[in-house]
C-alpha cells in the first residue's frame, strides 16, 4: 500500500512540474533565436569588412611594391631612352600580373606623352584621360605613387576603376611614366565573393567605385549614410548593421551592411518547433511519469534486498540498477563502496603477507652468511693492522645485529634508521677501502621525519651488491629533501647500471606492482615498492633512472610525518 502511494505521488508530482520547464525553455529558446540572429549578423558583418581590409591592402602593397620595382628596371630605363626591347618590359609585366591577386592593364609613356607600353588596345578617350589627367596629377615635384579612382572603358568589354602612376626619374629630370589600372571585374569578384548582403567602396568624395546593389547610389553616384546610429542605418526601409573601413588614410573606404531584420521564416519556424516538441515532451512525460514510478519502486526494492545481505556479512552482494536516475547512482556508489570495502580487506590481507615476507627477507639479508663472513674476515684482518678500527667494526656490526632484530616498531623516526645506515656503510667502508665512497645530503627536518624502518638498507645494498660488477670504484650518494607534503630519498651509484631487458623488466613490475609479481626480481626495488604503495597509497613508491654504463639513480616518495 505504500509503495502504491509513493507511486501515485511520484508521477503526480512529476506531471505537475514538468510543464514548467517546457514554457521556459520556449520562451529562452525564442529569446535566444532573436539574439543568436543579432550577433550573428554583427559578427559576419564585421568579419567581412575585416576581411576585405585585408584583402585591398594586400592588393594595395602589392602594387606599391611593384611599381617601385618595375620604375627601377633596367629594361625599362632603356625603352625609354633607346625606345627599344620592349618585349622585356612586357615579360616583366606578365609575370607580375598572372601572379597578383587582381590583375590589371599597363601603360609606360615618356615624357612626351607617347605610350611605348600598352597591354590593352587603345582608346583616344582613355588616353586623354591619361594624358590631360591622371599625368598632370603625377607631377607633383616627388617621387610618390600616385593613386585615383576613376572609371574607364575599353572596346574589349574590360572596365578598370583603380589607378596607379608613378613618374620615373634620371635624376631629377622625368622621362616616363609608369600606370597601372586595375580591372573591375577583379574587384567586384572580390567583394560578391564575401558573405554579407551589401558591399561598398567609395573613394574620398564618396563616389562609389563598387558595389554588390545599385541601391546604395544616390545622388551623381555617391554613398553617404545618413542616421546612422550605432552602426545601424535604413536603406529603402530595410535596416541594416553596417561596418566601416577607411583605408590608405582615408584615400579609399569600405561598407559592409547586412540586413537586421531576422528571417521572419527561421524564427516563425523556430517557434512553431518548439510549439511541437514541447506537446510531444508532455504526452511523452505522462508516459514516462508511469515507467519512472514503477522503476523507482524496484530500485528501492533492489536497494534494500542488498543492503539487508550487507548485514548479514555476504560481501559479494552487489546490486544492478541501470535506471539513468539517482537510484542508478545510489547504486553504483554503493557497489564502489563495497569494492572499497573487499579491496581495503584485500589489501590488508596482501599488506600483512608482504610485512611478513619483507620482514623475513630482511632478518635473512641482515643475517647473510655471505656478509656476515665478509665483515668477520675483515674484521680478522682489521686485528692485526688496527685495533681500534676492528674495535669499531665490533661496534657497528653490534648495532647493526641489534638494530635489526629490534621488529617492535613499524616507522621509526629517520635519524635512528639513519645511524643503521651509517653502521652499514662504515663496515662495507673498512671492507672495500677508498674503492667505496659515500656521501649524505639531507635537511634538517628530514632527520626527525618517521619512515617505515629500514625503507633504504635493500636500494644501498643491491647498490653495493651489484654496482661492483660494473666497476672496481662505487660512489653512492644519499639525499633527503622535504618537498610540501612529501618526504622524497634519493640513492644515487655509479655502478654502470641495469642491463636494459632486466631494467624494463623491472620497471613493468613497478608499474603492476602486485604480491604475485613482487617477488619475480627480488625483494630490493621490487618489494620496497609494493610496501610503501599498500602501506600510503598509489601515489607514493620507487621512481627509477637508469643510465648504462654510468650508474642508477632511485627515487622514494613518502608522506611526510612528523608526529605518531
Amino acid at each position: 500500500m505504500k509503495k502504491n502511494n509513493f507511486k501515485n505521488y511520484t508521477r503526480r508530482l512529476f506531471l505537475k512540474y514538468a510543464i514548467i520547464p517546457i514554457v521556459v525553455v520556449f520562451l529562452l529558446f525564442s529569446i535566444f533565436i532573436i539574439i543568436l540572429l543579432d550577433i550573428k549578423v554583427i559578427f559576419e558583418t564585421r568579419e567581412a569588412a575585416t576581411n576585405l581590409e585585408n584583402e585591398v591592402i594586400t592588393i594595395y602593397d602589392e602594387y606599391v611594391k611593384q611599381i617601385d620595382e618595375m620604375v627601377n628596371l633596367p629594361e625599362l630605363q632603356n625603352v625609354l631612352k633607346n625606345k627599344t626591347k620592349h618585349h622585356l618590359v612586357y615579360e616583366a609585366f606578365y609575370q607580375f600580373n598572372n601572379q597578383a591577386e587582381l590583375r590589371s592593364i599597363f601603360h609606360l609613356i615618356d615624357a612626351e606623352g607617347v605610350f611605348l607600353v600598352s597591354t590593352s588596345p587603345r582608346k583616344e578617350e582613355h588616353d586623354r584621360y591619361i594624358l590631360n589627367d591622371l599625368i598632370p596629377r603625377m607631377n607633383g615635384g616627388e617621387q610618390s605613387i600616385y593613386i585615383d579612382f576613376e572609371r574607364s572603358e575599353f572596346d574589349n568589354g574590360l572596365a578598370t576603376v583603380w589607378n596607379f602612376g608613378k613618374p620615373i626619374y634620371d635624376g631629377k629630370t622625368i622621362i616616363g611614366y609608369i600606370v597601372f589600372q586595375l580591372l573591375e571585374e577583379g574587384l567586384q569578384e572580390i567583394i560578391f565573393n564575401e558573405k554579407s548582403d551589401i558591399v561598398v567602396m567609395t573613394d574620398e568624395f564618396d563616389y562609389v567605385i563598387v558595389t554588390t546593389n545599385r541601391v546604395t547610389l544616390g545622388l551623381m553616384n555617391k554613398f553617404i549614410p545618413s542616421n546612422l546610429k550605432r552602426n545601424s542605418l535604413e536603406i529603402k526601409d530595410r535596416p541594416y548593421y553596417m561596418n566601416k573601413k577607411e583605408l590608405s588614410n582615408g584615400a579609399f573606404t569600405i561598407y559592409v551592411l547586412n540586413d537586421k531584420r531576422n528571417d521572419p521564416i527561421i524564427l516563425f519556424t523556430g517557434i512553431f518547433f518548439i510549439i511541437i516538441m514541447g506537446i510531444l515532451i508532455y504526452l511523452l512525460l505522462i508516459k514516462m511519469a508511469e515507467r519512472m514510478s514503477n522503476r523507482t519502486v524496484k530500485s528501492i526494492d533492489k536497494l534494500m534486498v542488498a543492503v539487508n545481505k550487507l548485514q548479514q556479512g555476504d560481501m559479494k552482494a552487489y546490486v544492478s540498477i541501470h535506471t539513468g536516475d539517482e537510484f542508478e547512482i545510489l547504486a553504483t556508489q554503493y557497489n564502489e563502496m563495497l569494492d572499497s570495502l573487499n579491496e581495503l580487506i584485500d589489501k590488508n590481507e596482501e599488506l600483512s603477507e608482504v610485512r611478513k615476507t619483507t620482514e623475513m627477507k630482511l632478518l635473512q639479508s641482515k643475517f647473510n652468511p655471505h656478509f656476515l663472513f665478509n665483515v668477520l674476515e675483515t674484521l680478522r684482518n682489521m686485528m692485526f693492522v688496527d685495533k681500534e678500527k676492528a674495535q669499531e667494526m665490533i661496534y657497528s656490526l653490534s648495532r647493526i645485529l641489534r638494530y635489526s632484530v629490534d621488529d617492535y616498531e613499524e616507522e621509526v623516526l629517520f635519524e635512528n634508521d639513519l645511524n643503521h645506515i651509517l653502521d652499514y656503510l662504515v663496515l662495507h667502508k673498512y671492507r672495500f677501502g677508498d674503492r667505496l665512497m659515500y656521501a649524505i645530503d639531507l635537511d634538517n627536518e628530514v632527520r626527525s621525519a618517521y619512515v617505515p624502518k629500514l625503507i633504504l638498507q635493500p636500494i644501498i645494498e643491491n647498490a653495493i651488491k651489484y654496482g661492483y660488477k660494473h666497476s672496481m670504484n662505487l660512489s653512492i650518494v644519499i639525499r633527503g629533501k622535504i618537498k610540501g607534503d612529501q618526504l622524497e630519498f634519493t640513492i644515487v651509484d655509479n655502478g654502470g647500471g641495469i642491463e636494459k631487458e632486466r631494467y624494463n623488466k623491472i620497471i613493468e613490475v613497478l608499474k603492476n606492482s602486485s604480491h604475485d609479481n613482487v617477488n619475480e626480481l627480488g625483494i630490493g626495488l621490487t618489494s620496497t615498492n609494493r610496501r610503501l604503495k599498500l602501506q600510503y597509497g598509489d601515489e607514493y613508491g620507487l621512481t627509477l633512472l637508469n643510465e648504462p654504463n654510468k650508474g642508477l639513480t632511485v627515487t622514494i616518495k613518502l608522506p611526510l610525518i612528523t608526529s605518531k
